[in-house]
């Protein structure tokens, strides 16, 4: 580090020295140093501040902004402390790592969270045993250090695009008395979606590196799981589609589908037509965006692709857990793949959102509203779009990498001494049709390429070295990327 300050300080000087020479050096000269010694300063700066520099010029304000913003439906109040910890209070040894698609037992929990931490995913699971999951809960509230939070999808992206003033954000969702107290002032709750006792998720947190008994942690993530009855049977969504006439917003931010998990499938089944029958209620000419969120059941995931909601919806956000599940729940391109290694492959996730869109999304012959999808994982994020819908993305997916660095270092702005890039420099951006392969410049971090009427934006994440919270990060993306967005009226 002392080695580039010292070139810097080298470069300067000796540019101020070639200012005091200029009158007694030709013109072209003069320019043709100073353009060298220019670039030479710009290549010392590291990577990731030519990046924060890029994106600070990329991120601007659309022509046309949102001005009220509703959003529902899952909201509750998180838990959050270290997963080993709580283990080792429940008196629980550690041990193989299992997944479970619900979780009946502590030793359920212990074994999932075991097979997570492992791969250094993030997943969400129903606690199905109500009596255990209290004492759990109340022994993780009361734990040292355990912190209260909002929680849920929907009250998260409305907390993020509250604290900007000149929004106004509804919220619908279980609003209890201690998230009432936590949410912004900004954000205003319908008195029918408030409830007398609030929905607890416990965020079990792991860093980079932490071991538990015989496992490492690859990077750091969380596992999250609830015994949440509310959000689980969305008993809010009518009262969020009714609410929204008097609203009058301009954007609908849609999430909690995934919490229906927990139910069984003859009820799951009848919800969710119920939903598709709430959200065909939303006016058309106000955009809907759907933020997936972990699941494990693939019919469940196939019904919501198929059953019309995702051509009700204009944007969805997931990340790389959720885009590889929906690939294999649909057959789609790249099924076969197990899981990810490392840091997803480029080509592979652009073939299955360009797949998505082809898919399930707007075309002059399909009747779907769907046109873009904001795709996030550790260390990059892509905004995918049909060409003619959408305006301002380059700063869209500036911005929700951004949020990334700060949210999760818990900074204003980005400091580039405790973040670090682990996005490849180099890749293809197909795997299955003919690619083109791209070279990263740090000093134009945001990548567009196309693709049969498709547009595709990439840039890298400047991951924290050393996260102090990562629950909501994903939210967090989704929100100010969309903050950024442009609709263009059709």
């Amino acid at each position: 580090m002392w080695q580039r300050s010292v070139c810097v300080g080298l470069l300067a000087l000796a540019l101020g020295y070639l200012c005091l020479l200029g009158p007694e050096l030709p013109h072209s000269a003069l320019r043709h140093l100073s353009a060298s010694l220019l670039g030479g300063l710009r290549r010392a700066r590291s990577l990731e501040g030519r990046m924060v520099a890029a994106w600070q010029a990329a991120i601007v304000r659309p022509a046309r902004g949102w001005a009220r913003v509703a959003v529902g439906v899952n909201a509750c109040v998180d838990v959050v402390l270290s997963g080993v910890k709580l283990l080792e209070a429940l008196g629980l040894e550690p041990g193989d790592g299992k997944n479970h698609a619900v979780l009946n037992s502590r030793q359920d929990l212990k074994e999932a969270f075991t097979h997570f931490m492992e791969k250094g995913a993030a997943a969400e699971r129903f606690f199905s045993d109500a009596e255990s999951f209290h004492h759990i809960a109340q022994t993780a509230s009361e734990y040292p250090g355990a912190q209260l939070y909002v929680g849920g999808n929907a009250a998260l992206i409305g907390q993020k695009l509250a604290t900007n003033p000149d929004l106004k954000i509804l919220l619908c969702g279980p609003v209890g008395p201690k998230l009432h107290e936590l949410l912004d002032d900004n954000v205003v709750v319908p008195p029918e979606s408030m409830q007398e006792r609030d929905e607890f998720h416990l965020i079990l947190e792991y860093q980079a590196g932490e071991e538990w008994g015989q496992v490492t942690a690859p990077s750091a993530n969380r596992f999250i799981f609830s015994h949440d009855l509310s959000n689980g049977a969305l008993n809010m969504l009518e009262v969020f589609v009714s609410s929204l006439d008097e609203f009058q917003p301009d954007l609908v931010v849609l999430s909690g589908l995934h919490m229906m998990e927990g139910q069984s499938k003859e009820m799951r089944q009848r919800r969710l037509m119920e939903a598709v029958a709430s959200i065909s209620d939303i006016p058309t000419d106000i955009p809907i965006h759907l933020e997936l969120a972990s699941m494990t059941d693939q019919d469940f995931m196939s019904n919501i692709m198929h059953q019309q909601v995702f051509p009700l919806v204009n944007s969805i956000g997931l990340n790389e857990q959720e885009l590889l599940f929906l690939t294999q729940s649909a057959s789609g391109p790249h099924a076969s793949l197990a899981s990810w290694s490392g840091v997803p492959d480029v080509g592979v996730v652009s073939d299955i959102l360009f797949w998505i869109l082809k898919e399930h999304g707007k075309t002059a012959d399909r009747a779907s509203d769907l046109t873009r999808i904001h795709f996030h994982t550790l260390a990059y994020h892509i905004l995918v779009t049909v060409d003619g819908y959408w305006g301002n993305q380059v700063a869209a997916v500036a911005a929700g990498a951004r949020a990334a660095g700060t949210q999760a270092c818990a900074t204003e702005t980005i400091d580039t001494s405790k973040v670090f890039l682990k996005a490849p420099l180099e890749f293809v951006t197909s795997q299955i049709e003919a690619p083109s392969k791209i070279s990263l410049n740090p000093d134009e971090p945001v990548v567009h390429w196309h693709r049969e009427g498709i547009s595709f934006h990439f840039t890298p994440v400047l991951v924290c070295k050393d996260p102090v919270r990562t629950v909501g990060l994903g939210d967090a993306i989704s929100a100010e990327g969309l903050l950024y967005s442009e609709v263009y009226p059709q």
